[in-house]
């Protein structure tokens, strides 16, 4: 076409983008036409390409920072990291977990070789230091977070304990010499941890009441007790809950709901065309499959754990010596199974015992300190199948105050949650867009209209994984669940996926041997990164999202650029000065 010296007409230059050329052909043309440039920029045509080559809904608008389809169509083409520039080898053992430093200039990862590794990001990322968990009677490590200021790095692992059992530690480093601050047990290890602050991190504890019946309690933690002062307070109790059905809380994490008003990129587009505060997304139900259900809105299921404080009937205590005494009298049928029993009875229990929920989630001022605790949970079965939500409120965000052992009166209720997401299937990851407004979220669906009849047999789950996507302002899901990665394992051995998400893109792990990165706006798969293992782990730079980087049980971490961002690269290489070298041989000779 550069080259044509008879006129081509406009329609003919649609027909052949639409019809013979690939992606990399047409932006040549875009690029490379002098002739027909003013053609080939031409916004209908971009338009229609985009469309058609992406298969996104022409009822999604341009994204909003866009400039022209042109523009777009290229950043899609051009800005994705999908190149390989780099392959670290240093661990010797799956590599589990990967996270950035905020700054950018640091990451750090975690392995199954006992090992967190903390990494100089520079145009050939180097190796800086690491640290061996072996000592402490650490399994491996799996989890790693650095403090908003970077001076401090949460690592979470496995610790191995008298007669083997299994529980989880959380350990802090200090970034300025590597040195071990402090130790936190974590129970179950599982929970991961997270910093609340700088200086406060969140650890749990799992207190087993009956057999499938437990409490878990999360616990604020200063990053220094180590070596802080006995009379000071240095853990705290934050929040006491009942669980049910053998659930226990998981995947813990902290969203600061006072970013919300300005937020990195509004995933409602009425709410982008009609610069709306509120939304009017559906709440769709998750284990749906077909279009026709998914198109209908429908209500978030009331949980168990909200049902439980008392309305004004029955006294709780009378409710359960009725139930005491119908089982003594066999009015109970059919018979109950003895897990059935235990969780009736926690049920009754725990009914003037669970403080009340705090107020509506939806009315907090966004402009306030306030915080919100997400976890993983479930009143069903074991498997994390539910999002809950807590509050965190300023005065809580602090060890100062009473000591442990002034607040006893406290301890004989629990704590309830604020609001609860329910999904339909088992939660395998969970990650936070830049802003803090949205919460993507990995699951694996279970069978529709399925009956859990055993909490310790959940129902088979899906080898799909769906990518859920939540508004923590308006607590409703906010685009349809993305279905392109897949998983094998059965549910006894089903593991965390971690997914990460960066202004433009979100970017998850898979079992099939690929990461994949979807764009946020338009909900489409862009890339799919290639190792020869199960990709445990992703993770966008915090400062350029053009750069990715993955974990894999094939034990390397591949570092992934954009094209655009390797020819920049290519381009300040300095050249071999080859006739120079050559003029001053011969001057010698």
């Amino acid at each position: 076409l550069a080259e044509a010296e008879v006129p081509l007409g406009h329609h003919f230059l649609k027909k052949a983008i639409f019809l013979y050329l690939d992606h990399a052909d047409v932006l040549a043309v875009g690029l490379v036409c002098r002739q027909w440039r003013a053609v080939a920029r031409d916004e209908f045509l971009w338009k229609e390409l985009f469309y058609r080559y992406y298969r996104v809904s022409r009822d999604v608008p341009r994204h909003p920072a866009a400039v022209s389809w042109y523009d777009e169509f290229q950043r899609l083409y051009d800005t994705i990291p999908c190149i390989e520039v780099q392959a670290l080898r240093e661990h010797n053992d799956q590599v589990l977990h990967l996270s950035f430093s905020h700054s950018g200039c640091l990451f750090a990862s975690c392995s199954k070789d006992c090992t967190v590794k903390i990494w100089s990001n520079e145009l050939d990322i180097s190796l800086q230091h690491s640290s061996n968990m072996r000592p402490y009677n650490w399994s491996y490590t799996q989890f790693s977070q650095f403090n908003s200021d970077d001076s401090l790095l949460l690592v979470s692992g496995v610790f191995v304990g008298p007669h083997n059992s299994s529980s989880g530690e959380i350990a802090v480093i200090s970034m300025e010499n590597f040195t071990l601050l402090s130790r936190v047990r974590n129970k179950p290890y599982d929970v991961f941890g997270c910093w609340l602050n700088e200086t406060n991190l969140i650890s749990g504890n799992l207190h087993r009441i009956g057999r499938i019946t437990s409490c878990s309690v999360l616990w604020l933690n200063n990053a220094f007790q180590g070596i802080e002062s006995e009379n000071v307070n240095v853990v705290k109790r934050l929040f006491k809950i009942q669980n049910l059905n053998a659930s226990t809380i998981r995947t813990v994490m902290v969203a600061d709901c006072s970013r919300y008003d300005s937020p990195d990129l509004l995933l409602d587009y009425e709410e982008q065309l009609a610069a709306s505060s509120t939304s009017t997304c559906p709440v769709f139900d998750l284990g749906s499959d077909s279009e026709e259900e998914e198109s209908k809105p429908k209500q978030t299921p009331e949980p168990a754990v909200q049902e439980l404080p008392d309305d004004g009937g029955v006294p709780a205590e009378d409710e359960l010596q009725q139930f005491f005494d119908d089982i003594m009298g066999g009015c109970v049928r059919p018979a109950m199974t003895e897990a059935e029993l235990e969780n009736k009875v926690a049920e009754l229990f725990i009914r003037n015992r669970t403080k009340p929920p705090e107020v509506n989630l939806l009315s907090t001022d966004s402009n306030s300190k306030t915080k919100y605790l997400i976890f993983t949970t479930g009143c069903l079965t074991y498997s994390p199948h539910q999002i809950g939500i807590k509050r965190i409120l300023p005065h809580q965000m602090t060890t100062a105050g009473p000591v442990l052992g002034e607040e006893r009166r406290s301890d004989e209720f629990f704590d309830s949650l604020d609001h609860v997401i329910d999904i339909h299937g088992h939660i395998i990851g969970m990650g936070l867009s830049p802003d803090h407004r949205y919460l993507y979220v990995n699951s694996r669906a279970w069978p529709r209209d399925c009956v859990i009849s055993d909490p310790m047999q959940p129902p088979p789950i899906a080898e799909e994984i769906d990518l859920h996507v939540f508004d923590l302002k308006t607590m409703k899901e906010v685009k349809r669940a993305l279905r392109a990665h897949r998983a094998y394992t059965p549910n006894e051995e089903c593991f965390f996926i971690f997914l990460d998400v960066s202004r433009d893109f979100v970017a998850s792990g898979a079992e099939d041997r690929h990461g994949y990165i979807w764009d946020r706006h338009y909900n489409i798969c862009l890339a799919k990164l290639q190792h020869d293992n199960v990709v445990n782990s992703v993770a966008f730079s915090p400062v350029e999202q053009e750069l990715l980087l993955t974990a894999s049980d094939d034990t390397t971490i591949k570092v992934w650029r954009s094209p655009r961002t390797v020819r920049i690269q290519q381009a300040r290489k300095p050249r071999p000065r080859k006739l120079l070298f050559s003029w001053l041989m011969n001057q010698k000779s």
